[in-house]
C-alpha cells in the first residue's frame, strides 16, 4: 500500500490530474485529522486548494485506487 500512497501523493503534489483519478476513487471518502469527513475525490481536491495532505494513517483501496483516507489526528 506505500506505493499506492506515494502515487497518490506525488501526483497531487505534481497536480497531475489524470494520475490523481487513477490514484484516487471518484466516490473517496476522506477524514481530515479534525475527524471531519469529506466524500468524493473532486470535493477532497477543492477542499485541499493546491495543498497536499498529510500522508494517511490508513487507507482502504477499491478497484486499485484509495477509497478511503483517514488523516492522523491532529
Amino acid at each position: 500500500m506505500d506505493a499506492v500512497v506515494r502515487r497518490a501523493l506525488d501526483a497531487l503534489s505534481a497536480g497531475d490530474g489524470p494520475a490523481i483519478r487513477e490514484a484516487l476513487h471518484p466516490y473517496l471518502h476522506w477524514t481530515r485529522a479534525d475527524g471531519t469527513l469529506v466524500r468524493g475525490r473532486s470535493r477532497m481536491l477543492e477542499e485541499l486548494d493546491g495543498r497536499v495532505p498529510a500522508a494517511p494513517a490508513s487507507i482502504e483501496l477499491r478497484d486499485g485506487q484509495i477509497y478511503r483516507w483517514v488523516e492522523p489526528p491532529a
